[in-house]
């Protein structure tokens, strides 16, 4: 079986979001912190890299979609309460 390029970065990216997720569990890390958002965004697109050159499939695809709006959406909401937050402390 030959390994491509490709199928190293679904690798690392399936590595990339289940280790979050059970750091998540482990309460190593907080789900609203940057390090967790881009963790699923990086694993997200080394899936998506994976599907894209390699064997394609719609379903995994879309989940990935999902997954990497989701921390997008985490990273921009957690910018949003830290801006709020600076705005909201006296200097």
């Amino acid at each position: 079986m030959t390994f491509f390029w490709y199928d190293w970065a679904g690798y690392a990216g399936v590595l990339l979001v289940l280790l979050a997720y059970f750091l998540l569990q482990a309460h190593k890390l907080h789900g609203n912190r940057l390090t967790y958002q881009l963790m699923n965004i990086l694993g997200a697109l080394g899936v998506m890299l994976s599907l894209l050159f390699g064997r394609f499939n719609w379903p995994a695809f879309l989940m990935q979609v999902a997954w990497l709006l989701i921390g997008i959406y985490g990273v921009a909401r957690g910018m949003q309460k830290r801006r709020e937050l600076k705005e909201k402390t006296p200097e």
